[in-house]
This record gives C-alpha cells, structure tokens and sequence, in this order.
C-alpha cells in the first residue's frame, strides 16, 4: 500500500496564520485602490467615431451595429469565437457564457451586451438552441467586423485601426496570426453616431464571470501553468 503525498500549504499556528494573513489583507487592499484608479483611467478613454456601417445577420433580419444597441447608450460586444467552418463554438467561450448570471442590471444602467461571431447565423441559432442561451447573438459573417475589431486575424488583411497584439494582455510572441480571437469591444453612441471606445482580449476578458475570481481565493487557484504556484501544485496550460 502506498501513500501519496497531498500538495498543500503548510499548516501553522492560528497566530503565525493571522499574521500572515495581515500581511497579504495589505496587498489585498492595494490592489482594490490599484482596480479603482484603473477602471478610473478607463473611464477618460477618449473615443474614436465609426466612419464605416457593419452589417450583421440576426433573427429578425439584417442588422446593423447602431440596431445592437437597441436603443441604449453603450453597448458590450463579446466576440465569442465561432469560425465560419467550425460545427461548435469555442468550449472557452462556451463556458464564459454558462457562467454568466442574471444581467439585468446592464438594462438598467443604459447598457446591452450581444455576441457576435463570424459563423453563418444558422450555426449560432442551432448552438444557442442547444446551450438553451437567451442574449443576443448575431453572425458578422461577410463583413469586416471581426477582422476591423481583430477578433479574426488573417496574415493577407492588414488591421485597419490598430494591430491586435498591440491590445492583447498576452505576450504578443505566443499569438499566431490567423484565426478566432475572444474579446470584448464597447461602443457608445450619440444620436446615431457610433463610437469605439475599448477592446481587451485573452487575460482582459477573464472578469467578466466569477469562476477565475473564485478560484482565486483556494489554496490551488486556477490551475494553471501561468501562475507562479509552488512546486507540486496540481497545474494546466492555460491556453490548451
């Protein structure tokens, strides 16, 4: 019979763990200032106006991006990624939408999040059937949307307003530079102007559901081999 030695934190005193515990409440509180002042920052971004209109096929018909507001002020787009070619959506996007809870305070602060995906519209419909999903999801598929927001890269289609590495909170070495992209882009308008004022990508979108957040907190965290975790603790890649 053997025994296999569990990972974990070392066991201590009640006092020595309160101290400790001290010491990182002092980080804790810090890095609550530090989201503060960025959310701050993010909020003085300025705003670029879009000078080309983006069709889109939705359930009622063609529509266009000021439509996807449906009439509030700023509007979330998560390029959820779904190929043209693929028969199911990404299985991380997948889980980003799962984990999405009640939303209902958007609408009430002037705010509407829709997906969008490069797929032809019935390859959305059938999967949102399946995933029983109600928000809003419109295909881009034929327009220049995903390749302008950089959620598709292709090496012949030169970026139009700036280069999606330049934007990704990964490493720019470790992105290819053809294929689906996850992200989020926000729009705001006046009348029926629109503007572009952010996009995130990879590591930017992982606020958006609770999980990471929860996981955060346990002795294992995430699980994933871009933490910095001691040795033996139970790891996978983060992008596999």
């Amino acid at each position: 019979m053997t025994t296999q030695t569990l990972a974990h934190p070392p066991v201590v005193s009640p006092d020595i763990w309160l101290a400790e515990r001290k010491a990182l409440l002092a980080d804790e509180k810090a890095l609550t200032k530090q989201r503060d002042r960025v959310n701050a920052k993010r909020r003085r971004l300025p705003m670029v106006k879009l000078e080309k209109t983006y069709r889109f096929d939705g359930p009622t018909g063609p529509t266009s991006l000021l439509d996807l507001f449906e009439g509030r002020l700023q509007l979330l787009v998560y390029h959820f990624m779904f190929a043209p070619e693929w028969d199911n959506g990404c299985s991380g996007c997948t889980g980003l939408v799962n984990a999405l809870g009640d939303l209902s305070l958007l609408g009430d602060r002037d705010t509407t999040l829709v997906l969008v995906s490069r797929a032809p519209l019935a390859k959305l419909e059938a999967y949102k059937a399946r995933h029983q999903w109600t928000l809003p999801w419109v295909s881009s598929f034929g327009s220049d949307f995903n390749y302008d927001f950089h959620a598709s890269l292709d090496a012949s289609v030169a970026p139009v307003q700036y280069n999606y590495r330049d934007l990704s909170s990964r490493d720019a070495e470790e992105w290819p530079t053809t294929g689906e992209r996850h992200g989020m882009s926000v729009f705001f308008r006046i009348d029926d102007d629109v503007f572009h004022t952010y996009s995130t990508y990879a590591r930017g979108c992982e606020g958006l559901t609770d999980a990471y957040s929860l996981l955060d907190l346990t002795p294992y965290g995430r699980q994933e081999d871009f933490e910095e975790s001691p040795p033996g603790w139970p790891q996978q890649p983060t992008y596999g």
